[in-house]
């Protein structure tokens, strides 16, 4: 059995922005060289998710931030909100989303549904610099 892990940053422009990692993470699981296994592609901040949806454009420019502002208002009082960072409605949409997707890795390949593709979502207030991690597990070439 074989690991393989890579990173790579992304640049945000704040809130809800949904950004297609899909060529990204593919690169990552070709490079591995493993065949067969599994990769879990996860972010490690608290205000960003990773998702496997259709990046379309109605979908991902006006249904997911309509659904995540019902889900978690901005503007709401929460009792995370510290004076100056107003963010916790972007930590609640965060635990709801997830933090990282893992799938199938068959022939060197994610496999993916036809209309799924690997979406980073940016949740917090501002632009930022994020890190996406790939990590794949499997069965490397004989």
């Amino acid at each position: 059995m074989a690991t393989y892990r890579q990173s790579f940053s992304i640049e945000t422009r704040g809130e809800v922005q949904a950004i297609d990692v899909t060529d990204r993470v593919a690169l990552a699981v070709r490079t591995s060289r493993i065949r067969e296994g599994i990769a879990c592609v996860f972010t490690p901040h608290s205000t960003a998710a990773i998702v496997a949806n259709e990046w379309e454009r109605g979908l991902i420019e006006k249904d997911l931030p309509a659904a995540l502002e019902r889900v978690a208002p901005r503007g709401e009082s929460y009792a995370h909100n510290p004076a100056g960072d107003p963010n916790g409605h972007a930590h609640l949409r965060a635990a709801f989303l997830g933090p990282s997707v893992t799938f199938p890795v068959a022939n060197g390949r994610p496999m993916l549904g036809t209309w799924q593709q690997i979406l980073f979502v940016e949740l917090d207030v501002r632009k930022r610099t994020r890190e996406v991690v790939v990590q794949v597990v499997g069965d490397p070439p004989a």
